[in-house]
């Protein structure tokens, strides 16, 4: 979809998503949240990691870039086909308005720029039960390196959800910043259908689902 065909606030204002006033409270969240929970979370498992567990040196370094990795793919397959799916039925329809069809209506709701903490901690236990079952069970590694792993996937979760309020937000002269944000605002206003990487473009370019005001920068500077 191209362009956007609905409703779209150019205000920071909050609509109201849950009728019960404490759902609805919990559906906000401000941005220094992240850090706040998930910075002391990624040092837990990084000092169990190295501490506890006594993870190498060089399974401690493939175990970090490896998170990351993991989480840039994970942030873009979780925007372009979770948060971007659409059923057809009301209880779809309602389900996609707060998973993300929300943020799109009111993408400037500076409330609503992060992932809600009681749904990131959600998440963050799914999560690593699933990597404890992949690397332990399924490939016989070790718990140490299941910390580290995870420390560092949550690092990208950090700079995921940052990134996306700075996208909105902040004003930076960095050009991999700018790209990003431009990247990221015409996915709001130009071509929903493109522009789902929020902590780098480089999925986004693989994929084939750059916004085409990137490529264009991109071709004009490479003459």
């Amino acid at each position: 979809m191209k362009g956007n065909d609905q409703f779209v606030s150019a205000k920071d204002e909050s609509p109201r998503m849950f009728e019960n006033d404490v759902l609805d409270y919990f559906s906000r969240a401000h941005p220094a949240m992240v850090p706040i929970v998930f910075v002391p979370v990624v040092l837990y498992f990084a000092y169990s990691a190295v501490v506890f567990h006594d993870i190498s040196t060089l399974h401690a370094l493939g175990m970090f870039f490896a998170g990351i990795f993991v989480w840039t793919l994970f942030e873009y397959f979780l925007h372009r086909y979770l948060f971007h799916l659409h059923i057809d039925s009301d209880f779809g329809k309602r389900l996609h308005f707060m998973i993300h069809g929300c943020h799109h209506d009111y993408p400037n709701d500076s409330m609503r720029l992060v992932i809600p903490t009681g749904a990131s901690l959600f998440l963050a236990f799914l999560t690593y039960w699933m990597f404890y079952g992949f690397i332990v069970a399924l490939f016989g590694g070790t718990v140490g390196m299941v910390h580290a792993f995870f420390a560092s996937f949550v690092i990208g979760y950090i700079t995921y959800d940052m990134m996306h309020y700075a996208t909105h937000y902040g004003k930076f002269k960095n050009k991999w910043f700018r790209n990003i944000q431009k990247n990221h605002l015409d996915h709001h206003y130009v071509d929903h259908d493109k522009g789902f990487g929020l902590s780098n473009v480089f999925w986004d370019r693989v994929f084939g689902t750059e916004q085409d005001s990137i490529k264009n920068k991109k071709k004009i500077n490479n003459r």
